[in-house]
């Protein structure tokens, strides 16, 4: 599945269109909260940019709705912290593909930066519009994806302009080449043991996760509030627990399947007051023995270390969703020694997006395991083994 990268096409003098994915937290007063998607895309936009290219950037930002107070989704603060990180002028269009952002388009010199107003504030981006991915297409010479987190979405920026610009270099960015050759080598060609750490409230997200991991997988291993659904499906009292009762039949069939593939916790650390897990009552029992007056919050000791000693034998990890509420101490053990046990192997460890990368970024592991993935969404759907639409089109490598 290897991509022609945006190093290995010629940019002198020529315009790239880059989607990059520069859906920043802001506060209220605008301020991005954290930049690091806007650090992430350094390395390929410095590709362009220092190579004599002019480069035209575009992205999403939020769920805007076409209504008031959409102007919050503004990208002009992404697109002045991009000059400030660059220690140069980026230039802002207050449009999409309207006046503004064509005339800076065409004026761009070489070694520009032009960032586009919000894709979403036009409905052809959600809808794949094709004659709005024609005017995005004609303003340049090559196109280049580098938003791994959108990936798996038919927006236009990442089906429908790649196709307009058939006949034009259309290569992958930095950060998505990166992404595929970690999740599709992978699943394609796994060094083993190949140990998949599954967790997260819901099973009926992962369904196709955990069917295709079963599959290709030497093990397992089941955390988060999904456990319960699993528990209760093998008839165990969940107490309060976070369950999806509706999924407790498809839980049995995973079970069956999964045989000794399927590792489930054998015990639970349980409290009886989610808004005050520090200050409630609680106790480990045994997993299927959660009190009725409890939930359970996170993995137990014995589960932690089970799962610890599965780890430290794999040679490939795949870790997708936290194993409790690990913003919580002391809810925030069984994820700990999860991120422990991979931090202090030598498997090759990717961590997919979302909740995964919060937690082993907010824990202090993100340095020990070789490969954070950028996107949640995506790199769930690149596990599930879908094809992506976006990368597909985009020119072998």
């Amino acid at each position: 599945m290897a991509k022609k990268t945006i190093d290995q096409i010629d940019v002198q003098d020529k315009t790239v269109l880059m989607r990059v994915d520069f859906n920043v937290p802001l506060d209220e007063s605008l301020a991005i909260t954290d930049d690091r998607r806007i650090r992430m895309a350094l390395p390929s936009i410095k590709s362009v940019i220092d190579r004599g290219g002019k480069l035209i950037l575009m992205s999403h930002l939020g769920r805007p709705t076409g209504g008031e107070g959409d102007e919050k989704y503004s990208l002009a603060p992404a697109a002045k912290r991009l000059g400030e990180l660059l220690g140069s002028t980026v230039l802002f269009a207050t449009d999409t593909v309207g006046e503004d952002a064509t005339a800076k388009a065409k004026s761009l010199a070489t070694g520009e930066v032009l960032v586009l107003e919000n894709l979403r504030f036009n409905p052809g981006e959600k809808k794949g519009d094709a004659e709005f991915a024609g005017k995005l297409a004609a303003m340049a010479d090559a196109y280049c994806n580098d938003a791994f987190g959108t990936c798996h979405r038919k927006d236009a920026s990442m089906v429908a302009v790649p196709e307009a610009m058939a006949g034009k270099p259309r290569v992958v960015g930095h950060l998505v080449a990166k992404e595929i050759q970690y999740l599709t080598d992978a699943i394609s060609n796994p060094e083993r043991p190949f140990v998949a750490i599954l967790g997260g409230a819901k099973v009926s997200d992962k369904i196709n996760v955990i069917n295709n991991l079963l599959g290709i997988c030497d093990a397992v291993l089941i955390g988060g509030a999904m456990a319960y659904t699993f528990s209760l499906a093998s008839g165990g009292k969940v107490g309060q627990s976070l369950v999806e009762k509706d999924k407790v039949e498809l839980a049995k069939e995973l079970i069956a399947k999964g045989g000794d593939k399927l590792h489930l916790p054998v015990d639970t650390h349980c409290g009886d007051d989610f808004g005050n897990i520090a200050g409630c009552n609680k106790k480990v029992v045994a997993a299927g023995e959660i009190p009725d007056d409890m939930e359970g919050l996170d993995i137990g000791p014995e589960t932690a270390k089970l799962y610890a000693d599965v780890i430290k034998s794999a040679k490939t990890i795949v870790w997708n969703g936290p194993m409790g509420v690990f913003e919580k101490p002391p809810m925030d053990a069984g994820t700990k020694a999860v991120a422990q046990a991979i931090a202090d192997g030598d498997a090759i460890s990717i961590i997919g997006g979302g909740d995964s990368a919060a937690a082993v970024d907010q824990l202090g592991f993100a340095d020990d395991v070789s490969h954070v993935s950028t996107g949640g969404g995506a790199s769930l759907a690149m596990l599930e083994g879908q094809a992506f639409a976006a990368v597909d089109l985009l020119d072998e490598a």
